[in-house]
This record gives structure tokens, C-alpha cells and sequence, in this order.
């Protein structure tokens, strides 16, 4: 029922052309959950059939991304933080550790928002915990874009290679998503190794 109605919802949208585009993945990129699995795929098979254009494509995905990431970002800034300085220690959160979420942010929030937005379930909610330490906006941006960028490029190739074969998609997917989570981790290993060096 609820595959049904997302993709009802889909192929509306898909009706609106790139402003479609844009809307369901500012949709994807807030907090409502939706796949951006049957947004993008779907659009890099029609971009195989000559429908649409893959620049378009990516520019709307990241623009919509973008978007959807900053309500995310500006919500836990404006509401969050002002919420938690008041009543935290209601909920167990300290002053203190908004301090050091603060400061967290302040050197890590560059790795952890591009990484973050390349790991399912966790690319929607990072943008709460960078909104809530007040992370530097431009840098949060650029490494949304990035991360955002690279997810949407995989999804509609894979869409414009594999087009309409489901099976082939959810074997490819599951792969692909495998392949970036190791890389993922080798770059944050990378990272902290580098700076823990630094550090010395």
C-alpha cells in the first residue's frame, strides 16, 4: 500500500518534469522518509531513453537535496538549540554537551556531514546535530553538495545502465551500497589517523 502510494506520488511528480525532481528529493533530503531510490533511478532510465537531460537531472537532485537538508539544518538551529539550552537537562543533555557537540563540529563537521550523507537512514538526520552546533553553513553546504552529489550520480546511473530490470537494480544496489560503505569507513580511518598524527 504504502510502495503504491510513494510511487503514485512518483509518477505525479515525474508529470512536473524537473521541478518534480527537485521537489521529491527536498522531500527525501528533510525529515520526511522518502527513498530517493525511486526518484533517481527512474530518472537515469529516461535519461537512457532520450526523455531527459543528465544535467538537469543532477542539478535538480542537488539543488532539491540541498533544500531539504538546510530545513533540516535551520529547524535544529533556530528550534532545537534554543529548545535543549532550555530544557535539556530535562532529557539528560547538558550544557556541556552541547559544547562539546559544539566544538565536535567545529573540527569534524566537514567529514561527518559528507559521510553521513552517503550512509542510508543517517543522510536525512545529519544535518540536525550540524544545525544544532551551529556548524559554519557554507562549509555544511558544500559537503551536503558533495555527499548528496555523489549518492544522486549513482542512483541515475544506475537507472541509465540497468534501466527497468527491478531484480538486476535491488542485486546492484545492495552492492554498490556495500562498496560505499567500506570506503567510507577506510576514509574516516584515514582521516583520524591523519589527525590524531597532526595532533602529535
Amino acid at each position: 500500500m504504502i510502495h503504491e502510494y510513494a510511487q503514485l506520488l512518483v509518477d505525479t511528480i515525474f508529470a512536473w518534469g524537473y521541478v518534480g525532481i527537485f521537489l521529491l528529493m527536498a522531500i527525501e533530503s528533510s525529515f520526511i522518509p522518502f527513498p530517493s531510490e525511486i526518484v533517481l533511478i527512474p530518472a537515469g532510465y529516461l535519461v537512457s531513453q532520450g526523455q531527459i537531460d543528465m544535467t538537469l537531472v543532477m542539478l535538480s537532485a542537488l539543488g532539491g537535496s540541498l533544500l531539504g537538508a538546510l530545513v533540516n539544518y535551520f529547524l535544529a538551529f533556530f528550534v532545537g538549540r534554543a529548545f535543549l539550552m532550555q530544557y535539556g537537562k530535562y532529557f539528560f543533555i547538558s550544557h556541556k554537551s552541547l559544547h562539546k557537540m559544539d566544538t565536535f563540529f567545529e573540527k569534524h563537521g566537514a567529514i561527518s556531514t559528507f559521510v553521513g550523507r552517503l550512509i542510508p537512514a543517517i543522510r536525512q538526520l545529519i544535518s540536525i546535530p550540524a544545525g544544532l552546533a551551529g556548524m559554519n553553513l557554507a562549509k555544511f553546504s558544500f559537503y551536503t553538495a558533495l555527499g548528496a552529489g555523489m549518492w544522486s550520480l549513482v542512483l541515475v546511473l544506475l537507472g541509465y545502465i540497468i534501466g527497468e530490470n527491478q531484480e538486476l537494480i535491488n542485486q546492484y544496489l545492495k552492492e554498490i551500497t556495500i562498496v560505499i560503505f567500506i570506503v567510507l569507513i577506510m576514509t574516516v580511518a584515514i582521516y583520524y589517523r591523519y589527525n590524531k598524527k597532526k595532533g602529535e
